[in-house]
């Protein structure tokens, strides 16, 4: 039984309470370095709350720095894990903080990166493993982000590798996993109906084609949540694109008709849209 702090937190990871969640990471300055000017992220923060994200993904540095008035109406997770572009093995994840110091910042809840098929699998794994154990004493919830990455992998959009690592997320303890969009994008519908956790898909259509369209897609699949990053905080209008797409995650009007997308769309063009997508 999930104890009275984990449910609260839970609640508040979905603005409309229907356990659907639009989350956007922007842990991006940990691996690639800054993604807005410093003197513009207040701004890009304060636009994602005004478009409808239920949540935001930060280090815990910067969710230290949050001006409190910031996050009324959205969630914070902490993302506990991390490694850099210049790395000599990029796909090595180390932890670089714990379940207290996300506590002592007021998250709502945690998340740890995993790539399997990498060098360091074992140790990533193990991490998750401590990690949920933590989250489970403490009432956090918990998100794995779980991708096959590394020399071991042939193909990272297969379904039924997508559906092994959605159990991988859940056997180790994790409340939600965010993984790759497999291909081709109906059988994600697989991965969805094999996983015992809410299924979140991460990032979008590489190609500069119309990521709410994509969203729809996705979410007709049966995901039940949507974790985009580096469209959003890069668009010239953040806070009109996430509440776009927080109608789609969350089935408001003005949303794209989930049933026209999925008759009308060339599935297989899609396929060949999301290919790549972190």
């Amino acid at each position: 039984m999930l104890k009275t702090g984990k449910l609260l937190r839970l609640r508040r990871l979905s603005l409309a309470g229907d356990d659907r969640h639009l989350l956007v990471p922007l842990d991006h300055s940990v691996s690639d370095g800054p993604i807005v000017p410093a003197d513009k992220w207040d701004d890009l923060l304060r636009a994602l709350v005004a478009g409808g994200a239920d949540g935001i993904i930060v280090h815990k540095g910067r969710a230290s720095a949050l001006p409190p008035d910031i996050l009324k109406s959205c969630a914070l997770v902490v993302h506990l894990s991390a490694s850099t572009a210049r790395s000599a093995d990029v796909h090595a994840k180390v932890l670089v903080a714990d379940v207290e110091e996300a506590l002592r910042l007021g998250a709502d809840a945690v998340s740890v990166h995993v790539n399997i098929g990498s060098d360091t699998e074992a140790q990533q794994l193990a991490d998750l493993g401590a990690v949920a154990r933590s989250c489970d004493a403490w009432g956090m919830p918990l998100i794995a982000m779980v991708y096959p990455r590394g020399p071991r992998i042939e193909d990272p959009r297969d379904p039924d590798l997508l559906a092994h690592l959605a159990n991988v997320a859940a056997d180790l303890g994790a409340d939600m996993v965010k993984t790759s969009v497999a291909l081709p994008l109906d059988r994600m519908a697989e991965v969805v109906a094999g996983s015992p956790i809410p299924v979140l898909a991460a990032g979008g259509p590489p190609d500069g084609s119309d990521l709410v369209e994509y969203g729809a897609a996705v979410m007709a699949t049966g995901c039940r949540g949507l974790a985009i990053g580096r469209r959003i905080f890069s668009s010239p209008s953040p806070a009109a694109l996430v509440s776009r797409l927080a109608a789609v995650v969350h089935g408001r009007p003005g949303a794209p008709d989930d049933n026209s997308i999925t008759n009308d769309m060339n599935m297989a063009d899609y396929s060949t849209i999301v290919a790549g997508v972190a």
